[in-house]
């Protein structure tokens, strides 16, 4: 059983209700969701997963 926590935005969003917000799970894994669309299944990632896309954006990989 996985231990769910809120979803929480990034400090960076202005606020407009067109955000993504992330939701930690106790396992390390991600659930992602767009704000105006709370009710539709969220994407998830693992552990590995969601590191490997920070470490991507840390890294310029999207620019």
């Amino acid at each position: 059983m996985r231990i769910r926590r809120s979803y929480r935005t990034s400090s960076y969003s202005g606020g407009g209700e067109q955000c993504v917000e992330v939701e930690d799970l106790e396992d390390g894994s991600r659930r992602v969701r767009h704000s105006k669309h709370r009710k539709r299944r969220p994407l998830e990632f693992t552990e590995a997963e969601w590191n490997a896309f920070i470490k991507g954006v840390k890294d310029g990989e999207f620019d």
